[in-house]
């Protein structure tokens, strides 16, 4: 389940036993654990809630806290952080934990204690009898990035529930400048929310005035612009980058890999890949898969090649020669308008 289903079971029903939290989205794990946090009153919380750290706190204390009955309450809360010997990671934490005592308790958990295993990981180590064990008894709450849709969704009902009215072309703006990351644009939608105190209406100006764009999203237009061969936007963008103090070797390497991006999907989605699928195989976000795939559509493999290897050979020039960066990328810029119909 997401956390949106977590939090509507738990106000309609008594919580289970044992909850796995497993996803890398942090902002979400830190919304889950407040749900948790939720159920046991404040009052309550200094003798009913324990939070360990496995990597720094001994497993065999939590385990010991979890058997234990709550204290003039009716339940105790229990959350294990980063349980790290759960999963295939070489990293080596500074306590050694003993995974029977975790299997243990799974087999027989103590009633009155939630017990919740917040794993900011993709995923554990199926072959560990203890990670079977625990994905047969605990409920699992999935927190892994959010796509585009799902990310849209909940910032628009999240601005609703705060009384603000989100105008659809200002999500489009915020999900374009955060790269629809769900994370960047909740703590966004903080600051426009008090930037339209008055109004309680969040427009597309304020979020281009609030939001800043990464490099990636102005190298995405960019792209745009070089593909186009539009040779003045181009140029007009490129002194910008340079204007806001990116150096010309990191604005030449983000093309490259821009470029690089769009030959990777040209050619996997010619033989059928699904967006989904392009996202995971090539490790990207899948809102810059999105983008990539419409601007793929419209331009020849020829054209990505041609620019690519214009790019490469900019790069070279830019490593060994005096000539200023601008009057390379022009010549950049002619040499690609050239290749136009060869």
């Amino acid at each position: 389940m997401d956390a949106n289903t977590l939090k509507k079971q738990l106000n309609q029903a008594p919580p289970a036993p044992i909850y796995l939290v497993l996803g890398t989205q942090s902002v979400i794990q830190d919304e889950v654990k407040t749900t948790f946090m939720n159920l046991i009153p404040q009052e309550q919380r200094v003798m009913n809630v324990g939070n360990y750290d496995l990597e720094e706190e001994n497993l065999a204390d939590a385990m010991d806290d979890a058997m234990s009955a709550p204290f003039f309450g009716e339940r105790r809360l229990v959350i294990l952080n980063k349980p790290a010997f759960l999963t295939t990671s070489s990293k080596k934490s500074r306590v050694k934990q003993n995974p029977d005592l975790l299997k243990n308790y799974l087999e027989k958990p103590q009633r009155s204690t939630i017990l919740v295993l917040m794993a900011p990981y993709e995923k554990l180590d199926g072959r560990k009898s203890v990670v079977r064990a625990l994905k047969k008894n605990a409920v699992l709450v999935d927190t892994s990035p959010l796509k585009e849709p799902q990310a849209r969704q909940l910032i628009a009902q999240q601005a609703s529930d705060d009384g603000y009215q989100l105008m659809p072309e200002a999500l489009d703006e915020l999900v374009q400048r955060t790269n629809a990351d769900y994370s960047l644009m909740k703590a966004n939608l903080t600051k426009l929310e008090l930037l339209a105190i008055d109004s309680h209406q969040i427009t597309k100006e304020q979020v281009s005035g609030l939001v800043p764009q990464t490099l990636d999203n102005n190298i995405f237009d960019l792209v745009s612009a070089v593909l186009q061969r539009e040779q003045d936007r181009a140029l007009s963008l490129y002194r910008q980058l340079l204007d806001g103090d990116h150096q010309p070797l990191q604005i030449n390497a983000v093309l490259i890999s821009q470029f690089r991006l769009l030959l990777q999907l040209k050619i996997l989605s010619g033989r059928g890949l699904s967006q989904g699928t392009l996202a995971k195989k090539l490790n990207v976000h899948p809102y810059r898969v999105k983008l990539g795939l419409q601007t793929v559509r419209r331009f020849s493999l020829l054209d990505l090649i041609n620019a690519y290897l214009g790019l490469i050979r900019t790069e070279r020039a830019l490593k060994g020669s005096s000539r200023s960066p601008e009057l390379l990328f022009q010549l950049f810029m002619l040499q690609y308008q050239q290749k136009k119909n060869v």
